[in-house]
């Protein structure tokens, strides 16, 4: 597949709520598939098939189970419905605690994956905007879509040797792109929506 190609087949929003007391910001990617539900729902929850497209995992992959990916974030599974939703933290760090809602629909014959990252806000969203987050996410959608419809899949070494390319570069460019309009669009001021995203691609291609 075009990898490029893969950033506009992903809607994009930028939410606020709360959660604690305390504001939370959230991303929101929504896309679909051509490919049932059921394959949709086993490509996403089954250790192996993870493997293939985002990276090793290891845990009890069902609910109350703790899952950890490998080198990245862990956390506990806390809700499992089949073919429906999966709710769990995520926890990476000192980047601290946030939580991810994924839930899935069945279109016909194809699928459609809506995943929603939410966090407290601290000093790091009005400093990188939701790029900081969304970036990554939309690599994991390109890595999802490359299994689910060609069977493609990059190993680590080549998954950082891509993403340092020159279309990779461009990648993580048209990501942020897309993720600045979806914040303007939540309501942000768009000079500041564009300082922090030239911010958040400096921290990304090391320039910061």
């Amino acid at each position: 597949m075009k990898t490029l190609d893969q950033l506009d087949a992903v809607d994009r929003a930028v939410g606020t709520g709360s959660r604690d007391d305390r504001e939370t910001k959230s991303v929101v990617l929504t896309q679909t598939y051509p490919v049932p539900l059921a394959d949709l729902w086993d490509a996403c929850t089954d250790a192996e098939r993870i493997s293939r497209w985002l990276m090793p995992v290891t845990g009890d992959l069902r609910e109350g189970g703790h899952y950890q990916l490998h080198g990245n974030a862990g956390g506990t599974i806390e809700e499992c419905v089949p073919q429906d939703r999966i709710r769990l933290t995520w926890e990476f760090g000192a980047m601290g605690v946030s939580w991810v809602v994924a839930t899935f629909r069945a279109e016909g014959d194809s699928s459609q994956l809506r995943v929603e990252h939410i966090a407290h806000v601290d000093e790091r969203w009005p400093d990188f905007g939701p790029g900081a987050v969304g970036i990554g996410w939309d690599m994991m959608l390109l890595g999802l879509s490359m299994h689910l419809t060609t069977g493609e899949h990059l190993d680590d070494a080549q998954a950082l040797e891509w993403q340092m390319s020159p279309e990779g570069l461009e990648f993580m460019k048209r990501s942020l792109a897309g993720w600045t309009e979806a914040q303007i669009a939540s309501g942000e001021d768009r000079a500041a929506a564009e300082a922090a995203a030239q911010r958040c691609l400096a921290a990304y291609t090391g320039d910061a």
